[in-house]
């Protein structure tokens, strides 16, 4: 199975090269690595431009945004299987997408454990994100994968749809709802961290990213044509206090 691993980047000279060594280094032969960058003025390419024989595709060109970067990395993805590794997130061994591969079997999608690290020592362990297993209704009660484990097949973009640009920072949030709670592709789940994230992600920064986060979650379901219950949107902010508890 060949899978494709696309990195969004822009000015990301400082975790980059942390980034490109944690896919370069996979155990497993099959591997399309594209970078989409958003036009970096820093020494991004320069540090890209190291590795350019074991990269695929790199494209530097200006976008409208993370997501819109997303979907040109999907675009040009000629693997069966897709996975998003953002440029200052790294994976947690080498032996990852050995492990992606052989636990997907037959299904659509697979998604992992997730760990958040501090930006400087990555073995430092600030949030554990135990996915568990999905149960049909999920979403309903606030659960969503970790967009940086969750790996799908290509097909799937194909059929239906990548990431709606109309959404600025849920839009893997509403990719994964329509996905998984609307259409109900098949999922496996591997029940092992495979991603380190540096922490300060988009959407919680600042209590009122965090408010816009939620407006954002709520366009999501209507967007799809979907009703939430009064609680779900409440729930999936919460369900992230447990995370602060566990940290390995």
């Amino acid at each position: 199975m060949k899978v494709s691993i696309i990195t969004i980047a822009y000015n990301s000279a400082e975790t980059i090269e942390d980034t490109i060594k944690s896919v370069v280094s996979q155990d497993y032969s099959d591997i399309e690595y594209i970078i989409i960058d958003g036009g970096s003025t820093d020494a991004t390419l320069e540090i890209i431009d190291r590795y350019k024989d074991k990269i695929s595709t790199v494209v530097s060109e200006p976008d409208q945004g993370i997501y819109d970067a997303m979907n040109k990395g999907v675009d040009s993805a000629t693997g069966d299987l897709i996975g998003i590794l953002n440029s200052d997130d790294i994976y947690a061994d080498e032996k990852v997408i050995t492990d992606i591969v052989k636990t997907i079997g037959d299904k659509e999608a697979i998604y992992a454990d997730l760990v958040y690290v501090d930006r400087e020592a990555t073995d430092k362990v600030t949030r554990y994100w135990k996915s568990g297993e999905y149960k049909k209704g999920a979403f309903v009660k606030g659960w969503m994968p970790p967009h940086p484990t969750f790996f799908v097949r290509k097909a799937c973009y194909d059929k239906y749809g990548t990431y709606d640009l109309r959404l600025k920072s849920a839009a893997d949030y509403e990719c994964m709802l329509r996905m998984i709670h609307k259409h109900e592709i098949t999922l496996a789940y591997l029940p092992r961290v495979i991603t380190k994230m540096r922490v300060g992600g988009q959407s919680n920064v600042t209590v009122n990213n965090r408010v816009k986060a939620n407006q954002e979650d709520r366009l999501a379901w209507e967007l799809n044509g979907l009703e939430p219950k009064f609680y779900t949107l409440y729930l999936k902010p919460l369900r992230k206090v447990g995370q602060f508890l566990k940290k390995g």
